[in-house]
């Protein structure tokens, strides 16, 4: 059939026209609210996305760019050169200095999290959760789970609340579970090319198991490891499991329980307290044998779930027990008050102590101090805190690092005891949109790229310098090298792989930088 040439040129404009709207659709629609860098927002029908992202052949390098700027994973490409660049400064690859592998990386489905998630419509929803799980979005594999309330939450609840309900008779998952964490999982399950890795941790005992007879504040589990108590709390743990699996969704780890320190103060919410030797008593004779012989005896068990201020103190007591430690497969920790202790001292004393039991990041948020607090929408620093944390802790042997709320509203809750916080994803849900924060760009730099069984390698410089970084193998033998300068000067450098060649870069100034190329 003939076509007239009116018609061909508004057939051509039209393509041309969405062809321009295709390509721009992965772009971030910048919002800036006046602390130094932007929010990309999304809406039902727009969100920049990194994509899947496939490496250019051996003789070709890809880079990833965010910055205080405005970049967000900004991607460039060029060649890997046979000859030293002559830059000044040399990063250098060593492949033969091997440690740990990679687990993953991942943030919470609290009930403050699915409430935001939840209050938009269905089609935003969907973009939120595909930003963090699908093949499209930033690769997230851990999901970690409170089990019943903690201050996340718009009430104070757990599952079994009827006073000398010793069997658990009367054990049920709260509306909340039903409602809105479960189908979310399920979303997030469904939309991610990879088994998500679920990690629960319990805020507070029934409160009449409890000696001060209440889920916040100062209290313990009344009674002795081995004794009624401890036991019912322990089966507890493997109900809860076996709730969740009735829905298809099963636990990769679990924790002794969130912040057992701080139960042992007159905490303001949530809290359970145990020293070190209670809960090294309560793994060897109650939690570790419950899993053991339950359904469910694969599920790793990580112990602290708390500071690592703790540490080593605290692993040694568990670890050094022959009892509580064969039940146990890690240590969970989170970064409240890193700065008080360093990180060789804490983490890599608990490593080089008791290798075979892997460190894992539990928890982590921004806003949380009382100097800073609160949703900050669009700063840098808390990026850069972010990148800093995380590429300190995996130089010093964490195998992943889970980040708090998923999702939080443009106040930082809703939180029952008003302990405002920051999120990556911050909704409004009145809009109907939602803003990703520098600090989903941070995470991103790392879920994305640094793939489950990633193993860290040796990196070594030419000369002192302010960078930080990072490199990993992947499996299929691609190399990652994450660069942080916190500078407010650009960096120029280059890359030295022996089995590859010379790169070419540089770290712009306040920015975050993923290079990865082939090695075969």
């Amino acid at each position: 059939m003939a076509i007239s040439l009116s018609t061909a040129l508004i057939s051509l404009a039209l393509f041309i026209g969405f062809a321009t709207l295709s390509r721009g659709s992965d772009e971030c629609l910048a919002r800036n609210f006046g602390h130094g860098s932007v929010v990309c927002e999304c809406n039902s029908t727009h969100c920049d996305s990194i994509g899947s992202v496939t490496l250019p052949p051996l003789g070709q390098f890809v880079s990833f760019t965010s910055s205080k700027a405005g970049s967000r994973l900004q991607r460039d490409q060029g060649p890997v050169q046979k000859y030293s660049t002559g830059a000044a400064l040399r990063l250098t690859l060593v492949p033969s200095q091997k440690y740990q592998r990679i687990r993953g990386f991942g943030g919470a489905m609290t009930d403050s999290a699915a409430i935001n998630i939840m209050s938009l419509s269905s089609r935003t929803q969907d973009q939120l959760l595909q930003q963090y799980f699908s093949a499209q979005g930033i690769g997230y594999s851990v999901v970690r789970v409170p089990m019943a309330s903690c201050d996340f939450s718009t009430r104070l609840y757990t599952y079994a609340d009827t006073p000398g309900d010793y069997n658990l008779d009367k054990f049920t998952l709260a509306t909340e579970d039903i409602n809105m964490k479960i189908p979310l999982l399920q979303r997030a399950q469904a939309m991610s090319p990879q088994p998500l890795h679920l990690l629960a941790s319990a805020w507070s005992a029934p409160a009449w198991l409890k000696t001060n007879g209440a889920l916040t504040g100062k209290g313990s589990l009344k009674g002795k490891p081995g004794g009624k108590e401890h036991k019912t709390w322990a089966q507890y743990y493997v109900r809860f499991l076996e709730e969740y699996a009735k829905h298809n969704l099963s636990f990769w780890a679990i924790t002794t329980g969130n912040e057992p320190s701080a139960g042992l103060f007159n905490y303001s919410f949530q809290a359970l307290g145990f020293t070190a030797e209670e809960q090294r008593d309560w793994v060897g004779l109650d939690l570790g044998p419950a899993l053991h012989t339950s359904a469910h005896p694969k599920t790793h068990l990580l112990i602290l779930d708390d500071n690592r201020l703790l540490l080593p103190h605290w692993a040694k007591v568990v670890l050094s027990d022959v009892h509580a430690s064969r039940y146990v497969h890690g240590v969970g920790v989170h970064w409240y008050l890193d700065n008080l202790v360093p990180a060789d001292l804490s983490l890599g004393t608990t490593h080089h102590l008791y290798p075979e039991y892997y460190l894992f990041g539990t928890e982590a948020c921004a806003g949380w101090s009382p100097a800073d607090r609160g949703v900050v929408l669009g700063s840098w620093e808390r990026a850069e805190q972010y990148a800093h944390s995380i590429i300190e802790d995996l130089n010093h042997y964490m195998v992943g690092w889970t980040d708090w709320n998923l999702a939080l509203d443009q106040g930082g809750g809703p939180n029952w005891v008003k302990n405002f916080v920051d999120s990556p994803i911050i909704v409004d849900h009145i809009r109907d949109v939602f803003y990703k924060q520098p600090t989903f760009y941070s995470m991103a730099h790392f879920s994305k790229f640094l793939w489950e069984g990633s193993q860290r390698v040796g990196v070594s410089f030419n000369q002192k310098n302010k960078l930080e970084c990072l490199a990993v193998i992947r499996p299929d033998g691609s190399v990652v090298l994450t660069v942080l300068n916190r500078l407010s000067s650009e960096v120029q450098f280059e890359v030295w792989d022996p089995a590859v060649g010379f790169i070419s870069s540089e770290a712009p100034a306040r920015a975050l930088l993923t290079i990865a190329w082939n090695t075969h």
